[in-house]
């Protein structure tokens, strides 16, 4: 606690010196109108570019969660063909003579494990689609992302040009 506290009030101490002190003086530059247009220019196409990737970033989450949704569907159907397969056997068993029950219950026990191997497979097969579509998620994002910062160093290049003109 004692940490925390101490932690809290460096914090506190920090931030209210870093509010004191004055900001850096930028170098007074004439606003031309080539540097009003690349400026205006520049602030045009980077929100365009963060409008965009908030587009993309918005499209994997949505399939992330559409692929999620669907490997919980597929889950759980495989779970229940699983549970319907060995009601189907263990029946079979219990409808069984006699002395054909030692027989019986050695072909459920088979079409258990059988019926879990299966589901077993589907639940990793839609583990690995969502693990997939995750992975394209954020590579579009991280695409995205690139796109906009590369936007935004254009932008600057061209009012940096459009001041030395």
């Amino acid at each position: 606690m004692n940490k925390l506290l101490a932690t809290v009030l460096a914090g506190f101490f920090a931030s209210v010196a870093m509010a004191q002190t004055p900001a850096p003086v930028a170098p007074a530059v004439a606003a031309t109108p080539a540097v009003v247009k690349a400026e205006a220019k520049a602030d045009k196409s980077t929100a365009a570019a963060v409008k965009s990737e908030a587009k993309v970033d918005a499209k994997a989450d949505a399939k992330v969660e559409k692929a999620e949704v669907k490997a919980a569907d597929k889950k759980a159907e495989a779970h229940a063909d699983a549970a319907k397969t060995k009601a189907k056997a263990h029946a079979k068993v219990a409808k069984a003579d006699a002395k054909d029950k030692p027989e019986a219950a050695a072909k459920a026990d088979k079409a258990d494990a059988k019926a879990d191997a299966k589901a077993s497979t589907k639940v990793i097969d839609a583990n690995a689609k969502v693990e997939s579509t995750k992975v394209d998620a954020a590579t579009a994002k991280t695409a995205a992302k690139v796109d906009t910062q590369a936007t935004k160093a254009e932008g600057k290049a061209d009012v940096k040009a459009a001041v030395t003109k």
